[in-house]
Parts: structure tokens; C-alpha cells; sequence
């Protein structure tokens, strides 16, 4: 048979719009044995071709739901989700498709971020142990407790999907010991204490500033961004913008009880600016996720000899920034800290304790969105103070019980009116004071606490809660006595 022309082009038009027919495509943190979280409207969505009508049934809702794909191919769908914790299943078909995603559970969904310390695996880095590891991973075996990794990516741009992770799956000791440990303890100890089923989303870059994970629009409010001409293979972790485009926005809007975050010693020596731009990036999220003013609980980061601990009055000084954490909890709604002066080390800046970092982030979540009002979560923090002769008296909030310290308080200074600082003799009174004074300090002004690089906190409330630095002046020309 002869084929005229027009037909030959018919024929050939047929055939290739067969080949490009676009099976139904889901993000990569959308799939079978992942937790939505529970009792609300979840977001499912993903890409086909161009005005394609997508169908979803579920195992839980008595009717399907149906979409059509706008002209770029992209369709998102609302669910309403329950309490069941029975295993669910989607059923998504279109066109061409007819995807089947199996073993879903209902629970509480957690993001949690940062850099090295949030990024730590149960096994630790080389020569730098997580305590507690072998017990955790030995027991970790619990189907109902799930995790998803993000892996280390930057992109110049907004991605859609994320391009590498860890997909979903149980907790088994095959694959927690490289999993987050703060994000692990924190995981494991929230569903045994619900009895829920619960989701843990990491997305970490060890060395990463808060700049790298901001995305342009917001970021583009306190610095220009250009990185047209920028090598994003190389100090990834640092180029702004770079963390959020490829790490957190492919992410949104997979629907999020809260989130997680433990970082700041890359930005230690800039506090000023680590003031307006950390709760940014909390508002930036907030805003993306377009969830409300959802849970977002942070770590102060530790006491750490950063080589010199005689920087008493410059911002290589990392109380600044440990100052500036605390204040952010007056700045950033909904928040919480976890407050860590106690569980440094001098000589290593990843602390082996995680599992004391996430029972702090825990005990935040447990009191202030999960309603356990029982379960103290602030340690004591700097009130007032009044000047006593020749010492001074120290008021603080959230020392409801009294303070405590396991073998007496150091790490006090105070000094005059000429600024300068002595060390200083601490005690507890009346369990819920404390006085501080110096002999060579006659007329005390103001007082200081843990205000240096490596410090050993001593002072807590009597849950064991520790607390942070913090200093009674705004001076900027202190110095210290020789």
C-alpha cells in the first residue's frame, strides 16, 4: 500500500504523541509507607501531561477525588486524613497510569534541619560517638515509627522533586544507625509516648549557614542574591539560597506537624545578623507551607573552644550568638528552645549527648503542642537583678520548683562601673536566688554567666533543665580583669 502524505504525517503524528504521553509522576517524599499526618487535610499532588484528569481513591474516604492538571501538567489534591492507625492505601490513576501506594500511616510528621550537630548519625563521625547509639540501635525495630532522608544537594534554583534521599521506611537497626540521632531520639521517644505513629523528615548539611536555607525572595529582603556566575559544586552549604531550592522546597507542601532545627556555629560570628535572618527563614517556611504559625523548636548551640576563649568582648565570642537564640524566642511565634551550656565539649563541636538535645526539643513539643502541661520544658532564665552592698541578687523566670547546681555554681563574673570583669563567687539562696559578688568589686554594676566560648554550665531549675548564658549589661567596651 501506498501512503499519500497526509496520511504518512497522521500516521507518524499518532505514534509520536504515544511516546510522549507523561505516565503520572509523584514527588519523591509521596509514596507508599510514608506518614501523613493525622486527623487534618494533607496535601497529595505531582505532575502528567497537560489537563489530564487524575483520580484517587483511598482505603479511608467513601468517594474518589478528582482533579484535572493545569496547562504546565501540575495537580495537587487535598485529603482529609484520621485517627486510624491502620495501614491505608492511594490508589492515583490517569491516563496512563494507575499507581497503588501501600502500608500508609496516620501520625505526627516532623521536619527536622540544620547543620553537622542536627545532621549526626547514631554512629556518630570518626572518633566522635553518639552516646547511646548501640542501645538505640539495637532496639530500634518499630513499624510505626518511619524516616525519610534528604541528601546533600544544592541547586541555583527551585527544584520540584528532590533529587536524592533515602525514601521511606521503618525503623530497624539496618538503617538507623546513619539516620539523625537528635531526629531518631526524638522520633522514637514522641511515639511511644502518643502511641501514634510517627514520621521523621531529615534534611541536614553539616557547616551549613542559615543563608543557605532561605529562599530568594525572602533572603533578597537583607542581601542581594546573584548566582548566576556562581559554582554551586563548590561551598554549597554557604551560598544562599543554594539549601532551601534543592533541600527543603521540594518538600513543600507534604503536610507538617512541626519542625526541628539545630545550627548556628556558622554563623556565630555574625549574631546581628543571624537576629533578623533566622526568624526569617522560621516566617519564609511558615509562609511556604502556608500551614500557620506551626511548631518550630530550635537548639542553642553548645559551649565549644572555638581555639580562644579569651575573646570576651567580640563576636568571635559565641555567648553573643547563644544570646541571640534565646532572643529569637521572643521573635519567632510558636517556638521553643533547647538549651545545651551543660553538654559541650571543649575540644569537639559535635557533643556525644544527642540524646539529651532531643529530650529537650521533646519536652518543648510534649508541653507547649501536645498539651502535656505537667512536662517542664524552660530552664531558669535571667529576670532582674538588685545591687546588695558589695554583691548582687539575682531574679530569674521559669524557676517555678527553685534552682539547683550538682557541686556548686561557677562561671559568674561581675564588675563596677568600670566594666570590668572579676571572677565571681556564685551561691543559691533561698533555693530560688543567687548572689553574686568579688572583693576586688566594691560597688557591682553588672554580672555575667557562661559568657565565653567553652564554658560548663552549672546552673538549672530542679528539673535538670539548664540555664543558657546571659549577661545583666548591653555593654560593648567590657573587658576583663587581667
Amino acid at each position: 500500500m501506498t501512503l499519500t502524505r497526509p496520511l504518512f504525517f497522521m500516521i507518524v503524528s499518532l505514534l509520536f504523541t504515544s511516546t510522549i504521553n507523561a505516565k503520572i509522576k509523584l514527588p519523591a517524599i509521596v509514596s507508599s509507607h510514608m506518614v501523613l499526618q493525622r486527623n487534618t487535610k494533607v496535601v497529595v499532588w505531582g505532575w502528567a501531561d497537560p489537563n489530564e484528569e487524575i483520580s484517587i481513591s483511598t482505603s479511608w474516604l467513601n468517594k474518589p477525588l478528582n482533579t484535572t492538571t493545569d496547562s504546565q501538567g501540575n495537580w495537587k489534591l487535598e485529603l482529609q486524613t484520621t485517627n486510624s492507625k491502620e495501614p491505608q492505601t492511594i490508589k492515583i490513576v490517569g491516563d496512563d497510569s494507575n499507581i497503588v501506594l501501600e502500608d500508609i500511616l496516620f501520625g505526627e510528621v516532623w521536619l527536622c534541619s540544620g547543620q553537622s550537630n542536627m545532621q549526626q548519625p547514631l554512629n556518630g563521625y570518626s572518633g566522635q560517638p553518639t552516646f547511646g547509639a548501640l542501645q538505640a540501635i539495637a532496639t530500634a525495630n518499630n513499624p510505626n515509627l518511619r524516616l525519610f532522608t534528604v541528601e546533600r544537594l544544592g541547586s541555583k534554583a527551585p527544584l520540584k522533586n528532590v533529587e536524592k534521599y533515602i525514601k521511606w521506611q521503618s525503623a530497624s537497626p539496618k538503617n538507623v544507625s546513619d539516620f539523625s540521632a537528635i531526629a531518631y531520639f526524638y522520633g522514637q521517644q514522641l511515639q511511644k509516648i502518643l502511641d501514634v505513629p510517627v514520621g521523621m523528615i531529615h534534611t541536614s548539611w553539616g557547616g551549613s549557614s542559615v543563608q543557605a536555607w532561605i529562599s530568594k525572595e525572602k533572603i533578597e529582603k537583607y542581601e542581594k542574591v546573584n548566582l548566576n556566575d556562581v559554582d554551586i559544586s563548590k561551598g554549597t552549604n554557604h551560598i544562599p539560597t543554594a539549601l532551601f531550592n534543592a533541600m527543603i522546597n521540594p518538600l513543600i507542601p507534604y503536610t507538617i506537624k512541626g519542625a526541628l532545627w539545630y545550627q548556628g556555629e556558622s554563623n556565630r560570628s555574625e549574631p546581628d545578623k543571624y537576629k533578623k535572618l533566622f526568624p526569617a527563614m522560621v516566617q519564609d517556611w511558615r509562609d511556604k507551607w502556608n500551614l500557620g504559625d506551626f511548631p518550630f523548636y530550635y537548639v542553642q548551640i553548645a559551649p565549644y573552644l572555638y581555639g580562644n576563649n579569651e575573646v570576651f568582648n567580640t563576636s568571635e565570642n559565641s555567648a553573643y550568638i547563644r544570646e541571640i537564640q534565646l532572643q529569637c524566642l521572643d521573635l519567632i511565634p510558636n517556638s521553643g528552645i533547647a538549651i545545651t551550656m551543660d553538654i559541650g565539649e571543649a575540644e569537639c563541636i559535635h557533643p556525644a549527648k544527642k540524646k539529651e538535645v532531643a529530650d529537650r526539643l521533646l519536652y518543648n513539643a510534649l508541653n507547649q503542642t501536645y498539651g502535656l502541661l505537667t512536662v517542664d520544658f524552660a530552664g531558669p532564665t535571667y529576670k532582674t537583678h538588685e545591687i546588695k552592698n558589695d554583691s548582687v541578687l539575682l531574679k530569674f523566670n521559669n524557676a517555678e520548683t527553685g534552682l539547683y547546681s550538682y557541686n556548686g555554681l561557677t562561671g559568674f563574673e561581675i564588675a563596677g562601673k568600670d566594666k570590668v570583669f572579676y571572677p565571681a563567687e556564685a551561691e543559691i539562696i533561698d533555693r530560688k536566688y543567687i548572689l553574686v559578688k568579688n572583693k576586688n568589686v566594691t560597688q557591682p554594676i553588672a554580672v555575667r554567666y557562661g559568657w565565653k566560648n567553652w564554658i560548663e554550665g552549672t546552673l538549672y531549675d530542679t528539673n535538670l533543665l539548664p540555664a543558657s548564658s546571659f549577661r545583666t549589661d548591653t555593654w560593648s567596651d567590657a573587658s576583663k580583669a587581667n
